[in-house]
């Protein structure tokens, strides 16, 4: 069965999401998780944990974010806090977190997530024999190689199917220190929303914000699979993720709604071209009118990925 996976803005969109047809609500809060659409407080995670408890639903907390070591000083109490209000899964891009979890007071079910680093059924198979109950896919796979990669995997793999991808990510806060420079006192966070360009391309517009974790810029284009769904499902990756991150608001819910229809019809026999072509025009209509919108690396020859 394929399984919607969404980031959450707030417990309003959750329940919006819950109603669209999500199965696995991710949140988290700024300390543990990058790029994540709201850094959520203890009370809200707990909330919106039990929130998708009640809809027959479930929670996948972000603990991806690479840590120092004051940072990972601070993950066994969260793991605990997260056991405690009885999350689902946890996704994990650090092997100290995955150390720490062989502890049994600390370890919850997780997915692997190192980013660009997930890019072959051995490197998800070396997690699953670490405990990974799956593994999100790194947002550079084309689809001769995720063909190969999801017939090989001994795990669920996540793929997103929607949402803004990031090319850079600093531990260092580089629009501060420009600010800096250039004596200026400017906001430096996502709701500025701050980009840049390529010098010799005006029509660039790469975002970027900072936050408690440093600084992330992101792809040119979003990323929609609307066209290729059916592959995806034949490929057998069942699991959908839509980021949140950069599209906030009721549009996400709308999208994801439209993925969701998309899904039954699938599971139904019933898909075509034409609906899958329909699905995009949907898709851009909701989408961020600054952003552009592609099926970024997943259409390219996987010789031209360099």
């Amino acid at each position: 069965m394929i399984e919607l996976i969404a980031t959450v803005e707030s417990i309003q969109q959750a329940q919006a999401l819950l109603e669209a047809g999500v199965d696995v609500l991710c949140f988290g809060e700024d300390l543990f998780g990058l790029r994540l659409p709201m850094s959520f407080s203890r009370d809200e995670q707990k909330e919106l944990t039990e929130l998708a408890h009640r809809y027959g639903k479930k929670v996948n907390v972000a603990v991806n974010a690479i840590f120092h070591n004051e940072g990972i000083a601070k993950v066994p109490e969260y793991l605990q806090f997260l056991k405690s209000i009885n999350v689902d899964m946890i996704t994990v891009g650090d092997p100290g977190v995955v150390q720490i979890m062989k502890n049994p007071e600390y370890s919850i079910p997780y997915y692997y997530d190192a980013a660009v680093l997930v890019t072959s059924s051995r490197q998800v198979n070396f997690w699953a024999k670490r405990g990974a109950i799956g593994a999100v896919i790194a947002r550079e796979i084309p689809r001769a190689e995720m063909e190969i990669l999801a017939s090989q995997v001994e795990v669920p793999i996540e793929v997103l199917v929607y949402g803004a991808t990031c090319i850079h990510h600093s531990k260092r806060p580089l629009l501060q220190n420009y600010f800096n420079y250039i004596e200026k006192e400017e906001s430096v966070e996502k709701k500025r929303g701050l980009f840049v360009s390529e010098p010799a391309d005006e029509d660039s517009h790469y975002s970027i914000y900072q936050d408690i974790n440093g600084t992330h810029i992101f792809a040119n284009n979003d990323v929609s699979l609307a066209p290729y769904l059916l592959e995806l499902s034949q490929m057998g990756v069942p699991q959908w993720k839509f980021d949140g991150v950069l599209t906030p608001g009721d549009n996400f819910v709308k999208v994801v709604q439209l993925f969701d229809n998309a899904r039954k019809e699938i599971e139904a026999g019933t898909w075509t071209v034409e609906k899958s072509a329909s699905l995009e025009l949907q898709v851009r209509e909701l989408h961020p009118e600054q952003r552009g919108l592609d099926a970024g690396f997943y259409i390219l020859n996987p010789e031209d990925v360099k």
